[in-house]
């Protein structure tokens, strides 16, 4: 019985442990002008807390999102080395809206595309936005999906957090 019970305790241990480090996946997206670039790979070249936040052109939540985090981060760059990666996943039909909507919008965002089942399985979400935060080793330290006004307040504490501020 003691040994079934260690064991047990054990597994439960090691299963919390693979949970809590959890990073960016190896998958590839790409730039706007048809480049592959590998988000693992550009999250830990890059040195700094990484916000992924996946949005559509026919999402208005998600553009909502993008328009407010926009007012805070210079601040959050400044304040925490952060970069956003803004990856939007419309289909080939809609990808070509994207340089315009991301233009007027005045989006300082580095912009990717990426094909949307493949990131809803790397990523593990069902519905956007949907917003992640990773420290400097890559490691995702916050998820949320949706956006209510007032999220990128939450959003901000786990900026601070992965800065180690």
């Amino acid at each position: 019985m003691k040994q079934a019970t260690f064991s047990l305790l054990f597994f439960i241990c090691l299963v919390f442990s693979v949970q809590a480090q959890k990073t960016i996946p190896n998958v590839n997206v790409k730039t706007l002008d048809g480049q592959t670039v590998n988000l693992q790979e550009y999250a830990k070249k890059s040195g700094k807390v990484i916000i992924i936040d996946f949005w559509a052109t026919w999402c208005s939540p998600c553009k909502k999102e993008l328009d407010t985090v926009a007012e805070y981060y210079e601040e959050w760059q400044e304040k925490y080395n952060v970069e956003l990666l803004a990856i939007t996943i419309d289909n080939q039909r809609a990808l070509p809206k994207v340089p315009g909507i991301v233009e007027s919008k005045g989006w300082e965002y580095t912009i990717f595309a990426g094909n949307e089942e493949a990131m809803r399985t790397a990523f593990n979400f069902q519905t956007i936005p949907q917003t992640l935060v990773a420290d400097k080793k890559g490691n995702i330290i916050y998820e949320h999906n949706g956006y209510v006004p007032g999220d990128e307040e939450e959003l901000e504490k786990a900026v601070a957090k992965a800065a180690g501020k």
